[in-house]
């Protein structure tokens, strides 16, 4: 079973799909699919459609959803069983490598909840967190280029904002905010190695469109600065601090930040630490004038 979280939901059990069109069993599949393999109680799954306030028969509602998913996924199983094309492993909707039974054994009621029988590694955001695990273990080791290329790889698999065809209610809206403030953090992290990497002219379009998208954020827009300048267009790393700092000023009234400010002082006086050679080895660019 392969689902997918970043972007459109989608779910399919080799090639047949077990997606459902309804919105509130949509946001179940959702919800276990993030924690797969773990119970979730009844309650949680009440509070994600209906709030903290939910009507008198949410259970009996809650286990005719269950019953909608279950179907989905009957009819996928028995047209994979049909086709002979499931493979037992990897993309198997069970767990421990062998095909389940049927549709319960992949979404199991278990001691007042439910549980979505499948490896973590089916879902995308779990192969996503995972990368992002590779690629700081190799940045702690001072391996840069596997660094960039494990955060790279996480972030394609992103096709669009995290369930974005879905209904959120309070426990999914934290998880979207969550996955959304992760991808954010992990593209700059990305960028900086870039940047370290020497790969400053073939960020400059990618930082423009940054930065327009996010108009206020500073180690983005720092970022954009450093990769102007290495790229020899000092003017226009100016002109990006200068934007900032007006945006800042009209929408908030506060000055950029202390090491914003030393980084635009910086390029004025063409430091040597701008260079990539110079640069020492910082967690970001935007902690280069963070003292």
């Amino acid at each position: 079973m392969r689902i997918q979280l970043l972007g459109p939901l989608g779910a399919e059990i080799n090639g047949n799909s077990v997606l459902p069109t309804a919105r509130k069993p949509r946001q179940l599949l959702a919800l276990l699919a993030l924690h797969p393999g773990r119970l979730l109680p009844a309650g949680t799954l009440i509070e994600e459609i209906w709030g903290t306030d939910p009507p008198p028969g949410a259970p009996a509602t809650l286990q005719t959803y269950i019953l909608q998913l279950r179907r989905h996924l009957h009819t996928a199983l028995t047209a994979d069983t049909a086709t002979g094309t499931g493979t037992g492993t990897g993309s198997g909707a069970g767990t421990g490598g062998g095909r389940p039974r049927g549709a319960k054994d992949v979404l199991t009621s278990r001691h007042g909840g439910y549980l979505l029988r499948i490896p973590a590694p089916s879902v995308d955001v779990h192969t996503y967190e995972s990368l992002l695990a590779h690629g700081h273990r190799s940045y702690e080791q001072g391996d840069d280029h596997s660094a960039a290329t494990a955060l790279r790889t996480a972030l394609a698999l992103w096709q669009g904002p995290a369930l974005v065809d879905v209904t959120t209610g309070p426990i999914l809206r934290i998880e979207v905010l969550r996955l959304q403030e992760s991808r954010l953090g992990t593209t700059e992290r990305r960028i900086d190695m870039d940047l370290r990497l020497g790969r400053h002219t073939q960020l400059l379009a990618e930082l423009t469109e940054l930065t327009a998208r996010h108009p206020r954020h500073e180690p983005l827009h720092a970022q954009a600065m450093v990769a102007l300048y290495r790229s020899g267009r000092q003017a226009r790393a100016l002109d990006v601090y200068r934007r900032l700092r007006t945006r800042l000023i009209e929408d908030l009234a506060v000055e950029p930040s202390p090491p914003l400010q030393r980084l635009h002082q910086a390029v004025l006086n063409v430091d040597p630490a701008l260079t990539v050679r110079a640069g020492p080895r910082r967690a970001s660019t935007f902690d280069l004038y963070a003292r």
